[in-house]
C-alpha cells in the first residue's frame, strides 16, 4: 500500500523563453535654430548574442544580454543613409545615457534655471532648442547594468562590467544598429561622457580593427582618458599639479582669492595658476624631502593664494592637497562643502569636521531631476513600459574590471592609433573650468603627451566652458557648446 506521501512528486519543467528584441515607435517634432524638425523615436531592448563556451560545450550565437537604447531619426529624410548618425552614452562606469540625452544632445531637456540649479519638484521637461538633431541622428545607448539594459537569466552579470567587455558589448551593439538600419554608409560619430569617453576611445580603435568601421568623429565630454592623472597617492603628485587650476578656479568662483586675483577674469586667472603649477609648483614637489625650507615656504604661501586656503593648513598637507580635502576645507568656515562634479554647488554636512563631505552637491543637484524626467518621458512619450527600474546609475565604478592590475588604465594610445590608422576622424574635447572629477587642465595633459604627429594636431579641438562635469546645465555654456557641435559636425561630416 502507497500513500500520497510515497508518491514520486511530479514537476513540470519550466519552458524555455528565447528572448526576442522589444522595440516601440512614436512620432514628434520640435523647433531647433527657428526650423520644425519632425522625428522618430525608437527605443527597447535588443537582444545580444555571442559565442559561449561552458563544460566543454560550445554555444554559437547564444542571447547573453538585452541592451536599451533611445534612437532619434528625422523624419522626411530622402536617402537616411547619407545624414549623419551619433552614438551617445555616459560614463560611471554604471551611468546611464540620460546626462547628455536630456541635457545637451537630445531634443528634449530637463528644466534647470541658467546656472543649473534645479527647482522644487515636480520636474519637467521643456523642448531643447540647442539639439543637435538638425545635424545628425541620435542613438543614446544604456550599457547592460544601466538603464534596462540587463544580462539574460544564468547569465554572469559581472562578465560585462570591466572595460574591454564593456567594449565588445557596446561596440557589437554599434554594429548591429549600423547593420540593421542601413547607416553603414552614413558619416558616423561617438559621444562619450567622462568614462564615456574611455568607452569612446577605445571604440574608435576597437570598430576600426573588428568590424573595419571608421568613424568620422568623436566627441569627448569631461575626458578620462589616463586615469593617473586624477589618481591621489603617496609618491604620485601628478594629480596635485593638474587639479590646482580647478582649485583656484573654485576659489575664484566662491571669492575666496585676494583682490588682486579676484579682480582678474577667470581664464587670466588660470593662465597664471597653470603657469606656476607647471613650473615652480612640479619641481618643487619633484625635490620631496630635499626642497630647502625657502623654497618651500615661498611655494606655500603660492598656494595659499591660488587656492583660498590658509598656509597652515597647506603646510600641513606637505604641499600636496587631495580633492576631497579641498571640497571640505574651501568653505569651512561657513559650514559648507563644494561640489566634485561641479564646484559651483555648496553642501551643508552634518558638522564641519572632517575630510571629506558626506554628498556631492553637484550630483544631489541633478538627479532626482533626471531621475524625475527620464521615467515620465520613457512611459508617457515614448510609450515603453516596462515596471523593472530604470537604473540611472548604479555603483558599477566599486568592482569594475579597469584592465591591467599593475598600472592605471590608459586609452590615449588607443585614440592616438584611431586617429593615424583613420587621419580623416576629427576630436572635439569639452571641459568644464569647476569640474573636480576629470579637470581640464589633466585633459590637457593628456592630449600633450599622445605624441600625435603634427600634420595630425589639427585633428583634435578644444574647447572650455565656466561650468562642471556636466557642462551643459548652465545654460550659457549650453549655448556655446551647442555652437561649437553643430560647427564639428559640418567640419567632419
Amino acid at each position: 500500500m502507497t500513500t500520497h506521501l510515497d508518491k514520486p512528486e511530479l514537476t513540470a519543467s519550466k519552458p524555455v523563453v528565447t528572448p526576442t528584441d522589444q522595440l516601440v515607435s512614436t512620432q514628434h517634432k520640435v523647433r531647433i535654430n527657428g526650423e520644425t524638425i519632425h522625428y522618430t523615436v525608437t527605443c527597447g531592448t535588443v537582444v545580444l548574442k555571442e559565442d559561449s563556451e561552458a563544460d566543454g560545450k560550445r554555444e554559437a550565437d547564444k542571447p547573453r544580454a538585452t541592451m536599451f537604447f533611445i534612437a532619434y531619426t528625422r523624419d522626411g529624410v530622402k536617402d537616411a543613409s547619407q545624414r549623419p548618425l551619433t552614438f551617445s552614452f555616459n560614463g560611471g562606469p554604471g551611468s546611464s545615457s540620460v546626462w547628455l540625452h536630456l541635457g545637451l544632445l537630445g531634443p528634449k531637456r530637463v528644466a534647470l534655471d541658467d546656472e543649473g540649479n534645479a527647482p522644487p519638484p515636480p520636474y519637467r521637461l521643456v523642448d531643447n532648442a540647442y539639439s543637435v538633431l538638425d545635424r545628425t541622428d541620435l542613438v543614446f545607448i544604456d550599457p547592460v547594468g544601466t538603464g534596462y539594459s540587463r544580462m539574460l537569466d544564468g547569465e554572469k552579470t559581472k562578465e560585462f562590467h570591466s572595460y574591454q567587455r564593456d567594449l565588445d558589448s557596446v561596440g557589437e551593439f554599434i554594429r548591429l544598429y549600423t547593420t540593421r538600419n542601413q547607416r553603414w554608409a552614413s558619416p558616423k560619430f561617438i559621444a562619450g561622457e567622462s568614462y564615456g569617453t574611455t568607452r569612446a576611445a577605445g571604440l574608435s580603435s576597437l570598430l576600426q580593427e573588428k568590424y573595419g568601421m571608421n568613424l568620422n568623429g568623436l566627441m569627448l565630454f569631461s575626458t578620462a582618458l589616463d586615469f593617473s592623472t586624477f589618481r591621489f597617492m603617496n609618491g604620485h603628485d601628478l594629480a596635485h599639479v593638474l587639479f590646482l587650476p580647478t582649485y583656484a578656479a573654485t576659489a575664484w568662483y566662491h571669492k575666496r582669492l585676494d583682490k588682486r586675483l579676484q579682480a582678474k577674469p577667470l581664464r587670466a586667472v588660470l593662465d597664471e595658476v597653470e603657469a606656476f603649477a607647471e613650473g615652480d609648483y612640479n619641481a618643487a614637489l619633484f625635490l620631496g624631502d630635499k626642497l630647502p625650507a625657502a623654497q618651500r615656504d615661498t611655494i606655500t604661501t603660492k598656494l595659499a593664494q591660488y587656492t583660498g586656503l590658509s598656509r597652515e593648513y597647506i603646510a600641513s598637507t606637505n604641499l600636496r592637497i587631495q580633492i576631497h580635502r579641498f571640497c571640505k576645507e574651501l568653505c569651512r568656515s561657513e559650514h559648507r562643502t563644494v561640489g566634485r562634479l561641479d564646484s559651483r554647488f555648496k553642501g551643508i554636512d552634518r558638522d564641519a569636521a572632517g575630510e571629506n563631505f558626506e554628498f556631492d552637491p553637484a550630483h544631489t543637484n541633478l538627479d532626482g531631476a533626471y531621475a524625475a524626467c527620464i521615467n515620465h518621458y520613457l512611459r508617457h512619450d515614448l510609450k515603453f513600459e516596462s515596471d523593472s527600474p530604470y537604473t540611472m546609475i548604479s555603483k558599477l565604478y566599486m568592482s569594475w574590471d579597469f584592465g591591467s592590475k599593475d598600472q592605471h588604465l590608459n586609452v590615449a594610445e588607443s585614440l592616438r592609433k584611431a586617429i593615424c590608422s583613420n587621419p580623416h576622424m576629427k576630436v572635439y574635447v569639452a571641459s568644464g573650468y569647476f569640474d573636480l572629477a576629470t579637470p581640464h587642465f589633466a585633459s590637457d595633459y593628456v592630449l600633450n603627451h599622445m605624441a600625435l604627429d603634427k600634420s595630425l594636431a589639427g585633428n583634435i579641438s578644444t574647447h572650455y566652458y565656466e561650468a562642471g562635469h556636466m557642462m551643459y546645465v548652465h545654460i550659457p555654456s549650453l549655448k556655446a557648446q551647442a555652437k561649437h557641435l553643430r560647427e564639428f559636425l559640418k567640419g567632419a561630416s
